[in-house]
């Protein structure tokens, strides 16, 4: 896809959102995203959206992509978390050494990859590389993906590790286990995958600490402001983002639903005259308002000052990880007060406010959604302690 503006991107993704709804009970019986879907987010440059402009990516500030998640979340939130993930890939591949980016991109610029970051992967040192043994789970969206970002250890001759890497492997070297069967983001197929003894060139590995102190061999290749944010800040937007884009599509329908219900219980009347309603969709639309604000508040403040190649200091990639787990937090509250005041209705399997509902609670526990750590941290911060954590 060579047009990848940012407003073409927007307007292609606004007509496809009809027909994303239509299929979202069927991602949830099939327990995946849509060979059609997948094919036209591709057509629609969602995913060259981070990807660098010299494979023809658009490479632009990512507020805008995580714009175009929330809407597609809105209509599918097992498609929205999809999107999401592998969406965000290119911008991390973008960040390791030029060889591997050419092995992933040079054949097909369209190339789409999976990831899971638990370190439950076992690298050897061999000769030019790394053999990598392990089982993974959680990697959403895999059945699509022809690579693999996976997280892994080295280990010494004793088994004591010594070093934390995240490893790119292909397909041919990655088996998919189908166990995904749970009770929210049903549609996201995170199965597990498993490597036997594959071996990982130099080239296809990049170190954690080098990525948490925003570096990257692949910013050689690809010196954009982009690629100087935050592994912290750029992927744990990737799974609150769907979770807000899925709580205000709950919002949408709760609001067009409701409008005209009439009560049958309770004294009767219109729904929407009911001052407790009322003051239900106030308080939902503004945890909505504050956490989208917010989020992309610190989103552009971090694009800017790579730009500006300031530097980017440890308070504000401590705030942005604040917002972005209370932004989950307030997804959380609204969920439950739509699935709450919608009535017995909102009971009935299917339903987009309590699939909604199931959404949202499935994505908050992902370790990058843990509130109470994330909250500590920035506390920390806040008093002059030190803090040392991957995903700040």
């Amino acid at each position: 896809m060579s047009d990848t503006g940012e407003a073409t991107v927007h307007a292609r993704v606004a007509a496809l959102l009809p027909g994303i709804a239509d299929r979202a009970a069927a991602a949830e019986e099939t327990c995946r995203v849509s060979d059609e879907t997948m094919a036209e987010l591709g057509d629609a440059g969602v995913f060259r959206m981070l990807q660098p402009k010299r494979y023809g990516g658009a490479e632009c500030d990512p507020t805008e992509f995580f714009r175009v998640v929330r809407a597609v979340a809105g209509a599918c939130g097992s498609t929205g978390w999809v999107t999401s993930v592998v969406g965000v890939h290119p911008w991390q591949l973008a960040l390791f050494p030029e060889g591997a980016q050419d092995d992933v991109w040079g054949p097909d610029p369209d190339t789409l990859v999976a990831s899971s970051y638990a370190p439950v992967g076992r690298l050897t040192e061999v000769d030019g590389g790394y053999q990598l043994t392990g089982r993974w789970s959680f990697s959403s969206g895999c059945d699509h993906a022809g690579w693999a970002l996976l997280g892994a250890l080295v280990v010494g001759v004793h088994g004591r590790p010594l070093d934390f890497l995240t490893v790119l492997v292909p397909r041919t070297d990655f088996v998919v286990h189908d166990v995904w069967d749970v009770m929210g983001l049903r549609g996201t197929g995170s199965n597990d995958v498993e490597v036997a003894g594959a071996f990982v060139p130099e080239h296809r590995v990049l170190r954690n600490f080098e990525h948490s102190q925003l570096r990257g061999p692949g910013q050689r290749a690809n010196p954009g402001p982009l690629y100087r944010m935050p592994f912290g800040a750029v992927f744990a937007s990737a799974v609150t983002s769907p979770l807000l884009g899925a709580v205000q599509g709950c919002y949408d329908s709760y609001v067009a639903t409701m409008r005209d219900r009439v009560r049958l219980s309770l004294g009767g009347g219109r729904f929407a005259e009911d001052p407790f309603a009322q003051v239900a969709v106030a308080r939902v639309a503004s945890e909505i308002d504050a956490a989208t604000l917010q989020m992309d508040r610190n989103m552009s403040e971090l694009h800017r000052q790579a730009a500006a190649a300031e530097g980017i200091p440890m308070e504000l990639r401590l705030r942005t990880r604040r917002d972005q787990v209370r932004a989950t937090e307030r997804s959380l509250a609204a969920a439950d007060l739509l699935f709450k005041t919608a009535g017995g209705n909102s009971l009935r399997r299917g339903n987009p406010i309590e699939r909604a509902w199931r959404d949202v609670h499935a994505g908050s526990v992902h370790v990058a959604n843990d509130v109470e750590r994330t909250l500590a941290l920035y506390g920390k911060g806040a008093f002059g302690l030190a803090v040392e954590d991957n995903l700040i």
